[in-house]
């Protein structure tokens, strides 16, 4: 086996991963009401580039090898790396879920009900859902030799992340108030300690 073909299915490993955690909790969302959301034009836009990047445009890469100009030889060094950070960013991601019980939703919404989440995963980070993505997505330029099919995930996930993130914060605040902007100052958003 070579390393490209270890890396392409690693990365389908991941996706299948993620997709396995991810599944009970859809289910159980859509059983639950939504009180407020900030969905629209905008979040479905921004929604459409990330998966682009961390899906389309990696899985044409992986069934077909396009664009073949952007490839370069892999190395079982990087691929190993890229299976350290899958697997953190399958960790995180099953945490996150966790902690989030029925209060997750895919997308900016607030259930009825909702309540603040601030233990488990969440006891030192706001956002570790992001956190558990970027990795992913570093996760993906390790695994995918390819200068186009690997960081499409940074940058598609990076434009929902940095266009996302204030809205979102916005929106917990109103409906949480001081707790939120209590427990804002002693979180970080997605780097323990640094960011």
């Amino acid at each position: 086996m070579t390393a490209l073909l270890a890396g392409k299915i690693l990365w389908v490993l991941t996706v299948v991963g993620w997709y396995v955690i991810r599944y009970p909790f859809e289910r159980r969302a859509k059983r639950k009401r939504v009180a407020a959301t900030k969905r629209g034009a905008a979040e479905t836009i921004r929604m459409l580039i990330s998966f682009s990047g961390l899906g389309i445009v990696p899985g044409i890469f992986v069934a077909s090898g396009w664009p073949r100009f952007a490839s370069y030889p892999a190395s079982w060094l990087q691929i190993a790396a890229g299976v350290v950070v899958m697997i953190v960013a399958l960790v995180l991601f099953r945490l996150t879920h966790k902690a989030l019980g029925r209060m997750w939703s895919v997308s900016l919404d607030i259930r009825e009900q909702h309540e603040l989440v601030t233990s488990g995963i969440y006891r030192r980070l706001r956002h570790p859902m992001y956190s558990a993505f970027w990795a992913m997505a570093l996760a993906q330029a390790l695994l995918l030799p390819n200068w186009i099919a690997g960081p499409a995930g940074l940058v598609g996930f990076g434009i929902l992340f940095f266009s996302r993130i204030g809205p979102e914060e916005r929106m917990m605040e109103e409906t949480f108030g001081d707790a939120y902007r209590a427990y804002r100052t002693r979180t970080a958003r997605i780097i323990p300690g640094v960011y």
